[in-house]
């Protein structure tokens, strides 16, 4: 496939950009521990944190006692982690990696974990698979993945609207978060399902600073202004931005608080 090494590569670059270990540490951060006690992850396990990023779950995990690895397609990122696993006094392999095709033997681990990570893989029935075939009997799954009518589904929609469409043969990512799509993927992999739906909060101090936010911090966003800004469109997306926003957010004392849902799939293997 032709298309797919660009698409891997625009991942890898777009990941890199910006700031994403500040943003998963201030937004993200509360959701690595619900995902690792959803999964039961306990001492000795063998644990694998899938598209992990920073290490959001698997610090978590290590400090839960297991044996860590964590893989992820963007090297930046990786080192960022390792340098909070060093901070956090826990030991994690981090493995450089492709959610669809995963170096590591079948049946290796107890526990697969992912946070809002293997959804950004193109080809989803891939990732599933692969997730499957790396756990052993018995193994236990959680993936957190954002809900295509939440506000980040919406928000990677109104983003994707400037772009251009992606190749055929790819999904969009806030499709995890829909559980008709997540058992069709994994129909056919003898993983048992189950479902939550789950919130985490995102607060901010007006709209004006969450726009400026996302605009100078977050890889995609900063990656559709490099495409969008020499044809002039760039403002007009900041501006359905801050409409986003505007009608995301509530107001919570001097803060705005914008609630956006995800979809928690927890599985084991037969």
């Amino acid at each position: 496939m032709t298309e797919l090494e660009p698409v891997k590569q625009m991942a890898r670059t777009t990941w890199a950009t910006g700031d994403y270990a500040t943003i998963a540490e201030r937004d993200l951060w509360a959701v690595g521990p619900l995902v690792v006690e959803r999964a039961g992850v306990g001492p000795g396990d063998d644990v694998l944190d899938v598209a992990c990023g920073t290490g959001n779950a698997a610090l978590r995990a290590a400090q839960a006692g297991a044996d860590v690895v964590a893989s992820d397609i963007t090297p930046e990122l990786l080192e960022q982690g390792g340098r909070l696993a060093d901070e956090a006094g826990v030991e994690i392999d981090w493995v450089e990696a492709d959610a669809e095709a995963l170096p590591f033997e079948d049946e290796s681990f107890d526990v697969v974990v992912s946070t809002f990570g293997c959804m950004f893989a193109p080809r989803h029935e891939l990732a599933a698979r692969e997730i499957a075939r790396v756990l052993r009997p018995g193994g236990r799954m959680a993936v957190a993945a954002w809900t295509p009518d939440g506000a980040i589904g919406e928000f990677f929609a109104t983003v994707g609207a400037y772009l251009p469409p992606p190749p055929d043969f790819a999904s969009p990512p806030p499709r995890w978060g829909s559980e008709e799509h997540v058992r069709e993927i994994f129909a056919a992999t003898g993983l048992v399902l189950d479902f939550a739906r789950e919130t985490v909060e995102f607060r901010f101090d007006s709209v004006d600073e969450a726009v400026e936010y996302y605009s100078t911090k977050f890889g995609p966003v900063m990656m559709a202004r490099k495409a969008i800004e020499p044809d002039g469109r760039w403002p007009q997306l900041r501006a359905d931005m801050a409409a986003l926003f505007e009608r995301r957010t509530v107001r919570d004392g001097d803060e705005l608080v914008e609630p956006a849902d995800y979809l928690l799939t927890l599985g084991r293997k037969a």
